[in-house]
């Protein structure tokens, strides 16, 4: 009887052990996949974050040329007594700092790490608004 009972504990200590090491592997797999999933994620987001940068630097780039048309027509505008034209140029540079104002807000969502949808709306935004500009500095032009 005391073999039996000597055998009983063995198995039952074996048992244990067995699942306390199983129990350990699995703990361990567990957050290597949540870091690895981590990883991967923060990789992913890095790399959609980076077309969202190229994006922000074409708008800059179209929004720095489109400043110096700005300053070259301005130099027209100043010199020609056409009030129609002051005051169309002076609506075109409200557009012109909408469009700064709308990069600015690309470049807040993007650092901030909002969602693409955001930062893609945003971007489609500061699209539309240097068009705007350029439309109308384009009207301006038309009236020198």
């Amino acid at each position: 009887m005391r073999r039996s009972r000597l055998n009983l504990f063995k198995v039952t200590s074996m048992s244990i052990s067995v699942l306390g090491i199983i129990l350990i592997i699995a703990t361990i797999a567990l957050f290597a996949y949540i870091g690895i999933s981590a990883l991967s994620s923060s990789v992913s987001s890095d790399v959609g974050s980076s077309s969202a940068y190229d994006q922000l630097a074409v708008l800059n780039n179209n929004y720095n040329s489109l400043q110096a048309q700005f300053n070259s027509v301005k130099l027209q505008v100043d010199s020609s007594n056409n009030q129609n034209a002051k005051k169309a140029f002076i609506t075109a540079r409200l557009e012109l700092v909408k469009a700064n104002s709308t990069i600015s807000d690309v470049n807040s969502a993007i650092t901030s790490g909002q969602s693409k949808d955001e930062i893609q709306n945003r971007i489609n935004a500061a699209r539309t608004q240097i068009s705007a500009a350029e439309a109308s500095l384009s009207n301006v032009r038309g009236m020198l």
